[in-house]
């Protein structure tokens, strides 16, 4: 897998688990799943900043996130 992808993948996993984390706070539920898809988007984001030779910034993310989609389409 890209290393791009990798690195978007996780992102956007880690922003759809945030909704998913307050929802089983808010009812009182452990957070298992969550707690799944937030490994899964650690690992993911793990997987391309260690891969990547000197790592991501936060300043390339965009340029990144916009390359990857544009790759889609």
């Amino acid at each position: 897998m890209d290393t791009d992808l990798a690195l978007i993948l996780g992102l956007i996993i880690a922003a759809f688990t945030v909704p998913s984390v307050m929802s089983a706070i808010s009812e009182r539920r452990p957070p298992r799943a969550s707690v799944l898809t937030i490994l899964i988007a650690i690992g993911l984001v793990t997987y391309a900043v260690m891969l990547k030779p000197g790592g991501y910034s936060v300043e390339e993310i965009p340029d990144v996130f916009f390359r990857v989609v544009g790759r889609f389409l």
